[in-house]
């Protein structure tokens, strides 16, 4: 070929990158690997191995150990074992560990890159300028979270063990996001890699050892699926990281509920990809190849449903159909290559049987003209047009370099086709009228928004998603706390009663009333016309509430769902005015209420009275945060504007604790109102009167039918109820371990948050209250939004 005609065709010639590197370390472990337990490297207990392969030629590279009970249990006991000296280290000491950490990522970056390639299949330019650059950030980001950590996380406390399993997509970085956080925190890890891609799980190992982590602090169990459900499953461990799949999410959340374990869960997407009109369509082109076919769309936020403004559809199709011709497949380890090889034979078939399954529905199948290799797993990028937004293309999780094209009209329109998926973890919004991208933003239910870009990621910006994409994050301040436990809740001493005032407790008022539930704005008989005897202290009958059943669960989460979206659109400071006008209207009945709740408790006026101080004093608080507990600006290496927006959770359920009549009830509701949420609460099944009496506040000061729904009956039957039911966003419960385990059990159905919150052995009247926080956070879920600025 001449100069002229290499001119002409501008055809890129191969571009490899040098393997022997990763070879050569393979090779000196002689292809085989063991377990790294307590800073050492060991052989499993079985003697099992399994192998690892290359992608793109499909020949075996290592054998790697296959970890049983003996070996997680092993892990998990040097784990405990290390985990309080680590944390007695200090900030300061765990921040230098951290920091050398970082320098050894960089220091091997060419082996972690190549290594990375060889075993997981996408392209050397990604691992090497993507992921190890990465790693190497959040390593040093989390550096400094641990040395600032006696100031910004004071009554904090580390949760103890972690256990962390993590997907083959992103087989470093995915560690980084976990290990990282967690030993800034002062916590001690076991992580198991996916089976497809441990080695550079185990060459981070090494760097573990030659940066100076303690012994026991960080452990690497390799194995399959059922060494992971050993770690999920084992009492020796205190919190739960887990990214992959929605169907092994909602198993683990099953196997974790009523063990006490945290749980943060970061599972699958189907993205949505909005190209208004206005767009700048090339360059929205090149962002959507970014979106869909970085790491051959193994991505759980790959853009993977491109919907765009029908005026612009076909010129935007088509310049994405010129695009995609250009696309080049072939050996990853060349650099000029853009589509790597799909992880295994497995994944590759899943891939071609949804497109088959799609292209029987009635789809338009397009891919990109590439020479597929002879040999390894590899698939095209694919474009499926024609696409409805009920079918299995717009709605299941492909998790392949394909993607589903449709079409809309109006933003609004944008928005419910945006929002028409179980999953919420990402988003890209592309327009050059920066209000319309920003408002779309705002309204897309997603974890993280992209505006006018794609895939960007920082370990100074959360991650995670919304709904069935899980919950948690990962990365920034809020990925932090996902590794703390706040120490306060569950452990403040109470403080001494006051004396009782010689005022003896007069009958309640209201005795032969007839108390209702509170449903969307009304009081209404229960379904099945049952009620519950209440009776005080002393034995003496107080009266009857009205007992719940599921259809009144029902009704009350529809209210709710109804009434939600409005709240939210209201700003902090119109919800603050109803929370002060709340506390205004208890206040002037705040007699009435003390003489009710020491007629229930059997002490003193003055505890009513202080009792019935203390709601006001919450809803005061509540109003206050109301506008307030606002996002931040995150400082992200990129030229642009990373903001969270703290957006309410939904509409969130829950049962309040035996004990104090009133101040758990207004508590839990202020602060779900103050953040915009809708509620459905269940009053302490033992003092109800209180709750039902607030009935009348609620009506008298202008609450919007259907934000506060209260439900008197037997927790038991509301609880299961409430947590099965997939209208529900969280669920909160203030009880005992038993009720706890139910509901993180039957949280399942639609993975919705749970939150077992302060029992009535908390102590609620505390003051200032330091709880405040931590029940704000559970009240929101954060978005994160990325606007780029300049050309």
């Amino acid at each position: 070929m001449t100069i002229a005609e290499i001119f002409n065709n501008l055809n890129y010639g191969p571009a490899p990158e040098a393997a022997e590197l990763a070879q050569a370390w393979l090779e000196a472990h002689q292809g085989s690997f063991g377990i790294y337990i307590g800073g050492e490297f060991r052989a499993s207990h079985s003697g099992g191995q399994f192998e690892t392969d290359c992608p793109a030629t499909g020949e075996p590279l290592a054998k790697i150990a296959l970890g049983g009970p003996e070996d997680v249990d092993a892990a998990v006991k040097a784990a405990r074992a290390a985990q309080p000296n680590w944390e007695s280290l200090g900030g300061h000491g765990r921040a230098k560990v951290l920091y050398a950490l970082a320098r050894q990522v960089q220091k091997h970056s060419r082996l972690l890159a190549v290594l990375e390639t060889l075993d997981n299949g996408k392209p050397i330019r990604e691992t090497r300028d993507i992921d190890v650059p990465l790693v190497a950030r959040h390593f040093y980001h989390h550096a400094g979270w641990a040395q600032i950590f006696e100031t910004e996380f004071s009554g904090y406390r580390p949760v103890g063990v972690c256990g962390q399993i993590i997907p083959w997509n992103f087989p470093l970085l995915m560690l980084a996001w976990k290990i990282a956080p967690a030993l800034a925190a002062g916590n001690t890890v076991v992580l198991k890699p996916a089976e497809f891609t441990s080695l550079t799980a185990l060459c981070f190992a090494e760097l573990c050892d030659a940066a100076g982590v303690p012994p026991g602090v960080v452990n690497i169990v390799t194995g399959e699926g059922e060494t992971g459900r050993l770690i999920v499953e084992h009492p020796g461990i205190d919190k739960i990281a887990f990214t992959g799949s929605t169907e092994v999410g909602r198993l683990i959340r099953k196997a974790t509920a009523g063990t006490g374990k945290k749980l943060s869960l970061e599972l699958g997407g189907k993205s949505p990809f909005i190209v208004f009109e206005d767009a700048d369509l090339d360059s929205a082109v090149e962002g959507l190849v970014d979106a869909i076919w970085f790491n051959q769309g193994q991505v759980c936020c790959a853009g993977s449903r491109l919907l765009v403004q029908e005026s612009c559809a076909e010129r935007f199709l088509s310049k994405l159909k010129d695009r995609m011709a250009t696309l080049r497949m072939g050996d990853p380890l060349d650099k000029a290559v853009d589509i790597g090889a799909i992880i295994a034979p497995v994944q590759l078939e899943r891939i071609a049987g949804l497109v088959e399954q799609s292209r029987n529905e009635g789809a338009e199948v397009y891919q990109a003209p590439c020479e597929i290799p002879a040999r390894g797993w590899f698939y095209p990028p694919t474009l499926l047009s024609n696409v409805s937004p009920a079918s299995t293309a717009a709605q299941v999780e492909i998790f392949g370099p394909v993607l589903a094209a449709m079409t809309f009209r109006t933003p609004a329109e944008a928005v419910a086709l945006a929002n028409n998926t179980v999953y919420g973890l990402a988003a890209s919004v592309w327009s050059e009228n920066l209000s319309l991208a920003l408002d779309v933003a705002g309204q897309v239910k997603s974890g993280t928004v992209w505006v006018n870009s794609t895939n960007l990621f920082d370990a100074a910006s959360g991650f995670g998603g919304y709904r069935e994409s899980g919950f948690g994050r990962e990365g920034g301040s809020e990925g932090l706390l996902e590794y703390l436990v706040f120490d306060r809740l569950g452990s403040s001493p109470r403080k001494p009663a006051p004396k009782p005032s010689k005022r003896e407790p007069t009958s309640p008022p209201g005795i032969d009333r007839t108390y209702k539930l509170y449903i969307g704005g009304k009081q209404v008989r229960p379904d099945q016309g049952f009620s519950l005897e209440v009776v005080g202290s002393s034995g003496r009958r107080l009266g009857e509430v009205s007992r719940a059943n599921r259809k009144d669960v029902r009704n009350a989460v529809e209210a709710a769902r109804n009434a939600q979206p409005g709240w939210a659109a209201q700003t902090g400071h119109a919800r603050a005015q109803v929370l002060y006008y709340l506390a205004e209207n208890l206040s002037a009945r705040g007699a009435q209420f003390a003489e009710l709740l020491a007629a229930m408790s059997g002490s003193g006026f003055a505890d009513g009275e202080r009792e019935v101080g203390l709601c006001v004093e919450r809803l005061f608080e509540c109003a206050a945060w109301a506008d307030k507990y606002d996002g931040r600006v995150h400082g992200t290496a990129f030229r642009g504007i990373t903001y969270t927006l703290n957006e309410p959770v939904g509409v969130i359920a829950a049962t309040c604790p035996d004990g104090p009549g009133l101040l758990p009830l207004v508590a839990t509701l202020g602060v779900c109102m103050a953040m915009g949420n809708a509620c459905v609460v269940a009053p302490s099944e033992t003092t109800p009167l209180a709750a039902a009496e607030f009935i009348q506040v609620l009506e008298t000061s202008d609450v919007p039918a259907g934000v506060v729904n209260l439900l008197t009956g037997l927790q038991s039957e509301l609880r299961k109820t409430l947590a099965e039911h997939d209208g529900v966003d969280a669920m909160w419960h203030f009880g005992d371990a038993e009720g706890g385990r139910q509901v993180e059990l039957l949280s399942v159905g639609n993975l919705k948050q749970t939150w077992l919150g302060p029992s009535k052995s908390h102590d609620w009247s505390e003051r200032p209250w330091s709880a405040s926080k931590e029940f704000l956070r559970h009240a929101t879920q954060v978005k994160n939004v990325w606007a780029p600025l300049g050309e």
